[in-house]
């Protein structure tokens, strides 16, 4: 399988996070992407795409995503799966928490995508967010304001259930 983690190396919590992915999922082969000096090029042809947000302001993809969205929307990644994390502060942006992992999401699925790696919204305490489908996010959300002590556990969960759901 051909894999790659893609975010900025520059966000520091989204590195942080990216981290902890990269050593749960004990793939030696999995590429590292840094999504500033990415082009859709790099990004497109693998089997498995990790893909890393914050979310900025109220409610914003970071800048160096939107830069690439255009581009997405009008590629077909239906041969490719999707999980996606990401930072948010629930509450200090309790209204729009963690949109940056929907607003990633959605672009991926519409560009025919299959999207994995959904987790709880248990033990969370916020508003609203744009990566809400049900009960579930859209991926894995870490607070590293307010629940920086649970950001290992969520990821070592998180990764667990990709890899389950990579086998199917």
């Amino acid at each position: 399988m051909k894999a790659a983690i893609v975010y900025s190396h520059k966000a520091n919590k989204t590195s942080k996070a990216a981290n902890l992915i990269k050593q749960a999922t004990g793939m030696e082969s999995l590429k590292d992407i840094d999504i500033e000096e990415a082009d859709l090029s790099t990004i497109k042809g693998f089997d498995l795409l990790i893909l890393g947000s914050p979310t900025w302001f109220d409610g914003e993809l970071a800048v160096y995503w939107d830069e690439l969205v255009p581009e997405i929307e009008d590629t077909d990644f239906s041969k490719s799966k999707i999980a996606i994390f990401g930072n948010g502060d629930q509450l200090g942006y309790p209204e729009n928490f963690g949109d940056a992992v929907g607003l990633l999401a959605e672009v991926f699925e519409n560009s025919g995508a299959t999207m994995i790696g959904k987790t709880s919204t248990k033990e969370y305490t916020f508003e609203s967010s744009k990566a809400l489908e049900g009960e579930y996010f859209k991926g894995l959300i870490l607070d590293f304001e307010n629940q920086h002590k649970m950001n290992k556990a969520r990821v070592e969960s998180w990764v667990k259930s990709l890899l389950e759901q990579l086998k199917d």
